[in-house]
């Protein structure tokens, strides 16, 4: 029988490094990841890695004693793909609890002198011209862990009140909103476009579908049906709205949460919004400390008291006659008017929560001329139960409705 080696090494991530340090002190490990950065001296160098699943970066020693040390230092530099293996060893350093003591590494892949990532900061307009090297900043990485997170709060948060998860349509001959801001597709050559006979009018019989077909702006209409035979669903998913106007609150694509809730009215729907958007608040900040203080230091100051200020403030319900009232007697100039028939604009959103309530505000009860078909008409005759959840720093993050 084969001799095994009696030394082995656990593989684990960084963030459980973090996560759990003492439980690993002095035992035999291996990491993989990228270099983030590298000290070389003569004796020993100073080797930083990071394989995505923590903000901070993991310090590795480099030995000469380590096999090929001279060659590695040629080859190793900043993005380069590694395999360590060591034992992780408390830090005499100030400002980190533990690092690792290299016995051997492997190096996958190196890189170039001129790797653009380098250890500096770097502007998002910069990193949209790499995108393929965007997930090894920082930010990008900071963002997707939450985004993740955020995912799979999403999914438990409705799982656990006993909602269906449904997958609705992304092709889709129907426009959901009725505004006609959207992607269409085809499968005919641009080039080459089929007409009718004796005509310039393009023949769509000759397309996939034989119609028009479209990327979809919302699976509400498909969730609805759902929830007439399942009970309560929702959807998940990617959307599309061709909106032309380049602005931080517009994508052309984005992941929208659509729930639907059978049996149900507007405090139905309020109610869910406010737990929902409280349960995820929790998690993240449960889960995600690391990110936001990243954040909290770059880009928002005080992130988290914010987000704490959402879970702990009590939310207020105002109907969108008593939030007019409000903002005309304010005598505030805002840049849009505050008029019975108009949306509320960002403005007027970050007005009510921001400085006057101080707190989450849920907005009801919204003139009928400004809101979808689906929307159901109350017994004035003039509103519609629909319902906006706004908060501090960002204005509107919800939109719902009784249906009819």
């Amino acid at each position: 029988m084969e001799k095994l080696d009696s030394s082995i090494f656990l593989k684990k991530k960084i963030l459980t490094l973090f996560k759990e340090p003492t439980s690993y002190i002095n035992k035999e490990l291996q990491v993989n990841g990228w270099v983030k950065t590298l000290r070389k001296q003569s004796q020993f160098s100073f080797l930083e890695i990071n394989d995505g699943s923590h903000i901070n970066n993991l310090q590795i020693i480099l030995n000469s004693s380590i096999p090929h040390y001279a060659s590695l230092l040629e080859t190793l530099v900043v993005g380069s793909s590694v395999s360590i293996k060591g034992l992780l060893k408390t830090s005499p350093a100030k400002g980190q609890a533990f690092e690792m003591e290299a016995i051997t590494i492997k190096q996958y892949g190196t890189s170039t002198s001129n790797y653009p990532l380098q250890k500096k900061r770097h502007t998002l307009e910069f990193l949209r011209t790499i995108p393929h090297l965007r997930p090894r900043t920082n930010t990008m990485g900071a963002m997707l862990r939450i985004r993740n997170r955020l995912a799979f709060a999403t999914h438990n948060f409705f799982q656990e009140k006993g909602f269906l998860y449904v997958h609705t349509p992304i092709i889709t001959p129907s426009d959901c909103e009725g505004h006609g801001e959207m992607f269409q597709i085809t499968s005919l050559d641009m080039n080459h476009l089929p007409t009718k006979k004796n005509s310039n009018e393009i023949d769509q019989s000759k397309d996939f579908f034989s119609r028009q077909a479209y990327l979809t702006v919302s699976g509400q209409l498909n969730a609805e049906a759902a929830a007439c035979a399942m009970g309560d669903v929702y959807t998940f998913g990617p959307t599309f709205r061709a909106e032309n106007s380049h602005t931080t609150r517009h994508l052309a694509e984005f992941w929208m949460i659509e729930p639907e809730i059978a049996f149900a009215d507007l405090k139905d729907d309020m109610d869910l919004a406010e737990d929902f958007l409280r349960y995820l608040i929790r998690d993240i900040l449960s889960n995600c400390t690391s990110d936001l203080e990243f954040f909290e230091k770059f880009y928002e100051k005080e992130l988290t008291a914010k987000l704490q200020q959402v879970v702990n403030a009590k939310s207020v319900r105002i109907s969108y006659e008593e939030a007019l009232k409000i903002l005309v007697a304010s005598n505030k100039q805002f840049e849009y008017k505050v008029e019975d028939g108009l949306d509320l604009q960002s403005e007027h959103e970050r007005y009510l929560t921001e400085q006057h309530f101080n707190s989450p505000v849920i907005v009801y009860n919204y003139p009928k001329i400004i809101k979808p078909f689906y929307m159901k008409a109350n017994s004035d005759n003039k509103t519609v139960a629909a319902m906006d959840m706004l908060v501090p720093g960002i204005g509107e993050i919800i939109g719902g409705s009784q249906r009819e």
